[in-house]
C-alpha cells in the first residue's frame, strides 16, 4: 500500500487529483458530500460539456483573472491538447465546435463519467459519500457522516470542494468560514457567469421575456463583447453579460449603465442614411423597423429613452450605436454558472499547497480565479486538479 492521501470533493478537480495520485502510486481515498460523484460535471453536460476551447493557446491563457503564476503553470502543464488526450483515453473522442469550443463527441458528461469513475476504480481509489468537510482537528481532517463525526489521518490532502454557484449540486461555499477561521486568506466569493438584473417596465417584460436580442455588442467600463442576449423577467442571461458578470459583481456601484451597439455592422454614418428615408406621415415604430430595426431593438430604445426616442435620424442613429440601459445588479450566486473569488494564491505555494498547512492542496473553483464560459472553466479545473495531484505525490515521496 502507498502512503494515504485523502481528496476532498468528487468533482473534476478532485477526480484528477485522485488520479493522478493513484497513478503514482498513493493509496486515495476521495471523500464526498453528496451520494453520487460529479453532480455539477453531469449539471455541465446538460448543455454539452464544454470541455475546453481550441483557441491559440496565448489567447487562452489571457482569459484567466487574475493570471495568477501559479494558475498559469497548472495550464501550461495540463493544456487543451492533453485534456483532449485525456478524454480520448476514456474513449470519448473530441471534436471542435464552430466557435472553437471543444466537446465529447457524446455531448453528455454521463458517458466520460463513467469511464472515468471505472478507471479510478481499478487504479484503487476509494469513493466514501456523505461525507461533509468539516475543517481539521490538529491535522486530522473531520467529517460529518450520518453514523457521525470521523477523523481522517492522511499525509497529504487535496481539497476541492468548489465555490458557491449551484449549491444544489453541492458547492455551497460553506468551507469558507473554515478557511478564514484557519487564517487562510479568502477572498469573497462573488457570482460571476451570470445575468445581470434590469428594472424593466411592465409593457416590456411581458411582451419579450424570452426573446433574444441577436448581433448586439455590449459595453462596460471601456470592454466590448458582442453576441446574443436573451431578455428575462429580471434582466439580461448570455454570453455577452456572463462575460462581464465577474468585473461588474466586483467592481461595479449599481446602478451602472450596460451600452448596447444594436446595430454593431453598421457605422452611425450607414444608419443616419438609412433612418434619413423616412417616408412622410410614417409612425416612428414604422419609420426605425423600416430603417431595418427589430421590433424587440425599438422596444430597447423605448426602455432606455422613457419612450422618448429622438426624431432626427443622426441623433436616433447615434442612440442606436450607443443604447444605455441601467443595471441594478448582478443575478444571485446561487443562479451563477461559476464564481469569482476564492483561496488567494498568496497563500499558497506554486504547487497550490497551503502555506500555513504543509501537505494540503486546494484546487479547482475555490481557488480565486476568475473565466468566461467557453471551455476555460472545466480545462482550470482540470488543470489545478492535475497540479495539485502531482505536488501532493511528490509531497508524500512518489513523484519528483
Amino acid at each position: 500500500m502507498g502512503p494515504e492521501v485523502a481528496v476532498v470533493g468528487a468533482g473534476p478537480a478532485g477526480l484528477m487529483a485522485a488520479e493522478v495520485l493513484a497513478t503514482a502510486g498513493a493509496s486515495v481515498t476521495v471523500h464526498e458530500l453528496h451520494r453520487s460523484p460529479g453532480r455539477k460535471l453531469l449539471l455541465a453536460g446538460r448543455s454539452g460539456l464544454n470541455l475546453t476551447h481550441a483557441e491559440p493557446f496565448d489567447r487562452f491563457l489571457g482569459r484567466y483573472d487574475p493570471s495568477a503564476p501559479a494558475l498559469v503553470a497548472a495550464v501550461e502543464a495540463f493544456p487543451p491538447d492533453r485534456l483532449r488526450a485525456w478524454a480520448e483515453g476514456l474513449g470519448q473522442a473530441t471534436f471542435v465546435g464552430s466557435s472553437g469550443r471543444v466537446f465529447p463527441e457524446a455531448l453528455r458528461a454521463a458517458p466520460l463519467l463513467r469511464a472515468w469513475l471505472a478507471r479510478l476504480a481499478a487504479l484503487g481509489v476509494e469513493l466514501r459519500t456523505g461525507h461533509r468537510w468539516l475543517g481539521w482537528e490538529g491535522d486530522r481532517l473531520r467529517f460529518s457522516t450520518a453514523g457521525g463525526e470521523v477523523l481522517v489521518d492522511a499525509e497529504a490532502t487535496v481539497i476541492a470542494v468548489g465555490g458557491a454557484s449551484w449549491p444544489r449540486v453541492g458547492s455551497d461555499g460553506g468551507w469558507t468560514a473554515t478557511f478564514a477561521a484557519d487564517d487562510v486568506e479568502v477572498a469573497p466569493l462573488r457570482p460571476s457567469n451570470c445575468g445581470v438584473l434590469v428594472p424593466w417596465s411592465e409593457e416590456f417584460r411581458s411582451r419579450f421575456e424570452g426573446q433574444p436580442v441577436k448581433n448586439v455588442e455590449v459595453a462596460w467600463d471601456g470592454r466590448a463583447i458582442r453576441g446574443e442576449l436573451v431578455v428575462t423577467s429580471t434582466g439580461f442571461e448570455g454570453g455577452p453579460v456572463y462575460a462581464l458578470s465577474g468585473r461588474l459583481g466586483r467592481d461595479a456601484a449599481f446602478p451602472t449603465p450596460l451600452v448596447l451597439d444594436l446595430a454593431p455592422d453598421l457605422s452611425v454614418d450607414a444608419l443616419t442614411a438609412r433612418l434619413a428615408r423616412r417616408r412622410p406621415k410614417a409612425s416612428q415604430s414604422t419609420w426605425l423597423r423600416g430603417a431595418g430595426l427589430d421590433p424587440i431593438v425599438v422596444a430597447l430604445l423605448r426602455e432606455s429613452t422613457g419612450n422618448r426616442i429622438p426624431d432626427d435620424p443622426g441623433s436616433a442613429a447615434a442612440l442606436v450605436k450607443a443604447t444605455p440601459i441601467v443595471l441594478t445588479g448582478v443575478a444571485s450566486i446561487e443562479r451563477a454558472i461559476s464564481t469569482a473569488g476564492g483561496v488567494s494564491f498568496d497563500a499558497l505555494d506554486g504547487g497550490l499547497m497551503l502555506h500555513r498547512r504543509p501537505g494540503t492542496f486546494v484546487a479547482g473553483e475555490m481557488l480565486d480565479w476568475d473565466a468566461p464560459t467557453g471551455g476555460y472553466l472545466l480545462q482550470a479545473c482540470f488543470a489545478t486538479g492535475h497540479r495539485a495531484g502531482r505536488r501532493a505525490a511528490a509531497f508524500v515521496g512518489l513523484g519528483p
